[in-house]
């Protein structure tokens, strides 16, 4: 009997999952991606061995919880931004922001390179969970949410996020009075950023919690609490039209913020998005692209390129 063979009979008999059933390897996937567009060497991703970790100070029903996000203040003016939207480097923001938590709010993730192949960021709730937090508000879960959220922006550059980023949010969380943050990234990129963020927050005594869903990324920079949910990237926060698996994800990091023995803790949701893995097998895979695709994306990215260095560096 062949390998091959095998594999199949014990998956039969024992139930396993598929192979490929496993988290993306997002780390290789863009590696391999960039190079072959013909963008030279490999970008060098942020990486720690040691890791900050603040204990939470109260029960989770007396904290007051800061929310960080990626997504970014729809912007009329520049582009389409809707589901299903392509990549639109106008609608990116290079500056932290803060918005007012009492409100409701139209943000979008049409700025940052998630998973288009299977998700179309129709939900906010699957990538903004401010509704659930109130939720668990609501229902006692946590004690109080800061009076503002504050957005993180996806910057490649290590200096710029560590030095200027991670600062000011930590300066919001402080002035917000926050006991602990939760951290809500959506591209590759924006998983460095918010492990960044989480670990500046953690050394000014707040606690942190990321919930994400490019595994190796996170844990590869090095965070306290990680709660990975694996779906495509767009939907850290939970299903897509699927209010209780928001809510759920939600209840999982909280509980990690207070659960958590150790720094480097990671949980993963047992929520899956659908019965087969093959999404996973799609994202940023160079195998799967022929050449013709792969000039046209490397085109389209250096359009997008152009437009973002106009936006950073304005007449």
């Amino acid at each position: 009997m062949t390998d091959a063979l095998r594999t199949g009979e014990r998956t039969e008999v024992f139930g396993f999952a598929e192979v490929s059933d496993i988290p993306i390897p997002y780390l290789a996937r863009t590696r391999s991606y960039y190079s072959a567009l013909g963008y030279g060497a490999p970008y060098q991703w942020a990486h720690y061995a040691h890791v900050p970790f603040t204990p939470l100070a109260k029960p989770l029903g007396e904290c007051r919880i800061a929310l960080i996000t990626t997504a970014a203040p729809y912007k009329p003016d520049k582009g389409d931004q809707g589901p299903g939207a392509p990549y639109n480097a106008a609608a990116k923001f290079y500056q932290v922001y803060s918005g007012d938590t009492a409100v409701d709010h139209d943000l979008r993730i049409s700025h940052i390179a998630i998973d288009r192949a299977h998700t179309t960021a129709e939900d906010q709730g699957s990538y903004f969970p401010l509704g659930a937090m109130r939720r668990a508000l609501k229902q006692g879960r946590i004690g109080a949410l800061t009076r503002r959220f504050h957005g993180a922006p996806t910057n490649r550059s290590h200096r710029t996020t560590i030095e200027t980023d991670c600062p000011e949010i930590v300066r919001h969380c402080r002035e917000d009075r926050a006991d602990a943050a939760i951290l809500v990234p959506n591209c590759p990129v924006c998983h460095q950023t918010v492990s960044l963020a989480a670990r500046a927050l953690e050394e000014a005594g707040v606690a942190t919690v990321i919930m994400g869903a490019a595994k190796d990324i996170v844990e590869y920079v090095g965070v306290p609490r990680f709660l990975f949910s694996d779906f495509p990237l767009g939907n850290s926060a939970g299903r897509p039209g699927d209010e209780a698996s928001q809510d759920m994800t939600l209840d999982l990091a909280v509980q990690l913020l207070a659960a958590a023995p150790a720094a480097r803790t990671t949980v993963q949701s047992p929520l899956r998005w659908s019965a087969s893995a093959a999404w996973k097998l799609d994202y940023c895979n160079i195998d799967r692209l022929s050449p013709e695709e792969i000039t046209r994306r490397r085109a389209a990215f250096d359009a997008q390129k152009a437009v973002a260095k106009a936006l950073r560096q304005p007449d």
